[in-house]
């Protein structure tokens, strides 16, 4: 591998995640990097597991989808694995399927039959989260090397601080949009029926309390509608 080169292309890389405009468009770039960047990966996704509900992330192909339905549907391969493991795997390299019926009985036979040959998984992760775990595909045992598996780690490595500060930004105009949609929402309990402040929040939260509807979904039949009748 041409280190020189390789380290120009995580540059570039690292800073055009950085200028991605969405959540979800900072993932379609991590995985998309990691199938231009890693020798021997033919797909890439990203997989995150919700207790034992699998989410997949981010496809490059159907190969990464399929393949996380089938751990999610046994409850057993690499993720499962480093999610249990109580320090946490954070890399793992599969050389080939067909010898891992022993670790794997279910999932793995039926990922060789899908056509994963070999695959490795990195765990996406800061000092203060885990976020999941960027997995990748080849058609052909033994596709990986310990070269591949070093431009992964620098890959995902990038790729934990870019989702995490995606995600937090997200979060931040979600709870910024969510405060304008209350405030607008009290404005109009205000002026309608001449409350105070604290009269229309209370309005407010008691409606969602009592209806078990979200605070922000109050706010926005309230605006949408003028009141809550």
């Amino acid at each position: 591998m041409d280190w020189a080169r390789f380290a120009q292309q995580m540059a570039s890389m690292a800073r055009d995640l950085l200028a991605q405009e969405s959540v979800d468009a900072t993932l379609e770039r991590i995985t998309g990097s990691a199938v231009e960047l890693v020798e021997g990966c033919e797909a890439a996704g990203i997989l995150v597991l919700h207790g034992n509900q699998v989410q997949t992330l981010a496809p490059t192909h159907d190969l990464v989808v399929d393949s996380d339905r089938l751990q999610g549907r046994f409850r057993e391969g690499p993720c499962f694995d480093a999610a249990r493991t109580k320090e946490g795997e954070r890399v793992f390299r599969i050389a080939d399927f067909t010898r891992e019926q022993h670790r794997w009985p279910a999932f793995a036979p039926r990922a060789h039959q899908l056509g994963v040959g070999s695959m490795m998984g990195f765990l996406l992760y800061t000092e203060d989260e885990d976020l999941g775990a960027l997995n990748l595909y080849s058609r052909k045992p033994g596709a990986f090397t310990e070269a591949g598996e070093l431009a992964g780690w620098l890959l995902a490595s990038h790729a934990a601080v870019a989702f995490s500060s995606a995600r937090t930004h997200a979060q931040m105009e979600h709870a910024v949009a969510t405060r304008h949609l209350i405030g607008e929402a009290m404005g109009i309990l205000m002026g309608s029926h001449h409350l105070t402040e604290e009269q229309a929040w209370d309005v407010l939260r008691r409606y969602s309390q009592d209806h078990n509807i979200k605070l922000r979904e109050v706010a926005r039949m309230i605006c949408e509608r003028g009141s809550l009748s």
